[in-house]
């Protein structure tokens, strides 16, 4: 389990990466790390553990990675609609509204998943990360319009650096076939291979 502190590196190079990911479990005692190539050419690193040993393993990481850092996130008390979420988790069902965040990378979309989910009453319906988005990240809330709305504004809050956010919207009565779109898959490979 991530909790209670989660690290996430997303990198322009993918030998800078596994530098990195290589500096950051030789530093810190973690109980997870994960490391791999995304879409287009880049480098993920999620780690968790304890708060102390994640942010030792955070500092490593950004000094063996320095020249091919994009973003970081780190989350000293992570919720865990986010680990669920970052785990392959996902709630579909029809709600009244739904929020979308999509950002400009990974570490970005998973700050704003967090203080969403914690700052309102809403569900997180999923986060989908880099792979088959270009690099890019989104994050999916659903609930009642005012809560998504809350959950919305609380995400955009917190993305601080200039050029995270590619675009948010609050759909206050989502189509029900578009729920059922989403309930299914958010890729639309998947969607067109199911159907042909």
């Amino acid at each position: 389990m991530i909790e209670p502190a989660l690290v996430l590196l997303d990198f322009s190079s993918i030998a800078a990466g596994i530098h990195a990911a290589d500096e950051m479990i030789k530093r810190a005692e973690l109980d997870v790390i994960k490391a791999g190539t995304v879409q287009p050419g880049r480098y993920l690193i999620l780690a968790g553990g304890t708060v102390a040993e994640v942010e030792e393993a955070l500092s490593a990481g950004r000094e063996a990675g320095a020249g091919a850092l994009l973003d970081d996130v780190f989350l000293p008390q992570v919720h865990p609609a986010v680990v669920d979420a970052i785990g392959g988790a996902r709630l579909p069902q029809q709600q009244s509204s739904l929020g979308i965040i999509e950002t400009a990378t990974v570490a970005a979309a998973v700050h704003a998943a967090d203080a969403g989910v914690k700052g309102a009453l809403v569900d997180l319906v999923e986060i989908r990360m880099a792979d088959g988005l270009g690099g890019k990240g989104i994050v999916l809330f659903s609930g009642l319009v005012a809560d998504v709305e809350a959950a919305v504004d609380l995400g955009l809050s917190v993305l601080t650096k200039p050029n995270q956010l590619v675009y948010q919207i609050v759909i206050p009565q989502l189509h029900p076939a578009i729920w059922d779109n989403i309930a299914e898959a958010t890729r639309f490979s998947t969607l067109v291979l199911e159907r042909l």
